[in-house]
């Protein structure tokens, strides 16, 4: 280190020692007082999210692998990565193959219910906002499932050539923005929820905060933070370009959030 580098520092090391400086307290009563009730929580979440594009499936604990093949094959989908280490792709795995419940769920509507915007009745399935690539609508049989169990450059060609879906669990759900919190970890890593076309995301219901603070708080993020906590509204969505919205274009083109109900 140069002379005159350590001189500027020892001069700043010095006035700040000598004049020591308290940091003002923090004031979060404007967030805490946010609240909803519990039975409000999902249904802001799912308002705030489905009015950027967010689709949403419900399910329960013991069918959400059958509800989940039964979408990707209704929609054509025909692989999905998954991390098979975690509980949730071991729960996938052994309901991947189990048979499918009667009669069929709506699809991104929940069991027998009407669409938000109908209120005459359930919704048909009309034209996704963001099709994918070649991707079609119809009956073609349940996807694949790949599991993340390789080095990234393994399976780089396939994760950015064939793979067509990724599956990841979540911290839970913020009301106040309408917001899944993404953990990512070596057993789930962010590569799931970033490169594939559709991200599907498993929101528990028992996971749902009113704001961020009561997440951060509640889960003890000051003891434990990964290096990549995220937020995520809705599916990739860019401006940039003569300010024409462009869907898939720095991340997932549709984003599914799978609700498992107890």
């Amino acid at each position: 280190m140069s002379d005159a580098r350590n001189s500027i520092l020892t001069k700043l090391r010095t006035t700040r020692d000598a004049h020591p400086l308290t940091p003002p307290p923090s004031d979060f009563a404007s967030i805490e007082a946010k609240h909803w009730a519990p039975e409000e929580r999902l249904p802001r979440i799912r308002r705030l999210m489905e009015a950027v594009h967010t689709e949403f499936l419900d399910a329960t604990e013991a069918d959400w692998p059958v509800v989940l093949r039964e979408f990707l094959a209704r929609e054509g989908v025909g692989s999905l990565l998954y991390a098979p280490a975690t509980e949730a792709g071991k729960r996938l795995v052994e309901g991947w193959k189990a048979e499918s419940p009667s009669p069929p769920r709506g699809e991104g509507r929940g069991e027998g219910e009407a669409s938000h915007d109908s209120p005459e009745g359930p919704a048909t399935n009309p034209p996704h906002p963001n099709p994918l690539p070649g991707g079609e609508r119809g009956s073609a049989p349940g996807p694949v499932l790949i599991p993340y169990d390789r080095p990234f450059e393994d399976i780089k060609p396939q994760l950015f050539e064939s793979i067509e879906a990724g599956l990841t669990t979540t911290r839970g759900a913020i009301a106040e923005t309408g917001s899944l919190i993404l953990w990512p970890s070596a057993d789930e890593p962010r590569t799931l929820s970033l490169v594939p076309h559709i991200h599907v995301a498993i929101l528990r219901t028992d996971a749902l905060y009113d704001t961020f603070l009561q997440a951060i708080r509640e889960q003890g993020w000051a003891r434990d933070m990964p290096t990549n906590a995220l937020l995520v509204s809705g599916p990739s969505k860019t401006a940039d370009i003569e300010q024409t919205l462009a869907y898939g274009v720095h991340g997932p083109k549709r984003l599914v959030v799978l609700v498992v109900h107890p």
